[in-house]
């Protein structure tokens, strides 16, 4: 009798834990694993930036790198004007800079 009763108890358990595993995997193919791919591809791309790339923030603007530090970037907006920011505030790449170019400098 015990046996029994163990395993249709065991059963259970299995049948009631079973939708959350589904549950889990569905969470982490659809939301988890898509957003740290996209987390990944962003922080490749700010470290792969360099002197002369063509930038935009965050903010909407645009500006080419002049300086680049761990944490901050600075930007020369027009021919007078150069703004730091801070690495993470950077949005996307528009053109790359050369590597001709900056073994000229």
């Amino acid at each position: 009798m015990w046996l029994a009763a163990d395993a249709a108890g065991g059963s259970g358990i299995i049948g009631m834990i079973w939708p959350f595993v589904l549950m889990f995997a569905v969470f982490y193919f659809l939301l988890i694993r898509p957003q740290q791919k996209k987390q990944k591809q962003r922080s490749s791309m700010l470290n792969q930036l360099k002197k002369g790339d063509k930038i935009s923030t965050i903010g909407g603007l645009h500006g080419t790198v002049v300086e680049l530090t761990d944490d901050t970037v600075v930007l020369r907006v027009n021919d007078t004007t150069k703004m730091t920011f801070e690495r993470s505030a950077i949005n996307q790449i528009i053109t790359s800079a050369p590597a001709v170019a900056l073994e000229k400098e």
